[in-house]
Formats: C-alpha cells, structure tokens, sequence
C-alpha cells in the first residue's frame, strides 16, 4: 500500500533512487491531485549560479546561500520562490500553500514578476528555485509502491535548512524505527 501523498510532505529518495534528478533528494510536495499528478520543488540541491546573476531586485531577500536552487528537472529555465511569513498575514504577492500541516502553514510561493519592495519586512525567509519535480496522475504513487520514495513529515526548518547538502540525513535520521537507519547508508551502496 502506498504512503498518503500530501502538501506540505516531504518526498525522501530511497538510497535505491539513482535518477540524477533525484538521488538523495528530498521534495517538497507544493499540489497533490489524484486526477491532476503532483508538483513539488527538491530542497537540497543549490546551484552555482548566484540569485544575483538571475533575479538581483531579489537577492537581498533570499535566505542563504543566495543561490538558485534546482527544484527538478522540470521548466528549469522557469523559477520559483517559496517563502515563508512571520505571521499569519497574507501579503501581497505571496500565496499561501494548501496544507494541513503546522510545519508549512506560513509557508507560500512568491510571485516574482511582483516588485519586491512590497514584500520586504513581510517575508521572514526566501529561496528560490528553477524549475520543479512533477509526476502524473498515479506515477509518483507507483515510485512510492516500489519503494523509490518515503514520505515523511516536513518541519518547519526543513525549506530553508541551513546545510542544504546534509538535509537528506538529517531528515531521515529524525524518522522513528528503522528509517532513521537508512541516513547512515554509504553514498556508494556498494561499500556497505
């Protein structure tokens, strides 16, 4: 039976998982429909390029390391900013996630064609993202059935975690029972 796919989870690539996309990634999933597929961002996976270089009126916002970071391999040459808000409030320009989950409830996408003086001191933190990981109707569920994919509950650290490249143990070795074994798996499976 697979896991109960939701907003605000997190995806966490079994060590099996060897797509380049995906190895060791961990995803946060943004829209789930049955019917629809499911549309999330990959939230250890900084790039080299400088949000500077791509988006400089927002720069000053983003939470570190200012940098894009590759959401998937999906419209990488779009981006995507998701950020979190201090409050309750909803300002203009940011849209809230749908989740049932106090881990992500401030958390909301940005719109970025929107100038962003009229978000600054209304956002806490920031990333942005090129691109997204996407599935279709009932692909991302036969992943999790053969075993590519745990999902996991987010914490409310976990978007904007502050070593992105150790995000994938730390979010496993939190997990009760026997998953919290499976952060301390060797990169190179065969070395175990």
């Amino acid at each position: 039976m697979a896991e109960a796919i939701y907003v605000g989870g997190l995806l966490v690539a079994a060590p099996q998982l060897d797509d380049p996309n995906f190895r060791r990634s961990v995803v946060l999933i943004l829209e789930h429909d049955a019917e629809g597929g499911t549309l999330g961002v990959v939230l250890n996976r900084p790039s080299d390029i400088s949000v500077t270089q791509v988006l400089p009126t927002w720069d000053t916002m983003v939470t570190g390391p200012s940098v894009l970071f590759q959401g998937g391999p999906v419209q990488t040459d779009s981006a995507l900013a998701l950020a979190a808000v201090p409050s309750g409030q909803e300002p203009l320009g940011w849209r809230r996630l749908h989740a049932g989950t106090p881990a992500v409830s401030r958390l909301g996408t940005v719109d970025l064609d929107a100038p962003p003086e009229i978000l600054a001191g209304e956002i806490a933190q920031m990333r942005i993202f090129a691109g997204y990981s996407g599935w279709t109707a009932g692909q991302l569920e036969a992943e999790i059935g053969e075993g590519s994919w745990y999902v996991v509950d987010a914490e409310p650290g976990d978007t904007f975690y502050p070593d992105p490249g150790s995000l994938w143990r730390a979010v496993l070795r939190r997990q009760p029972g026997e998953l919290a074994y499976v952060a301390t798996c060797p990169d190179d499976p065969s070395m175990n």
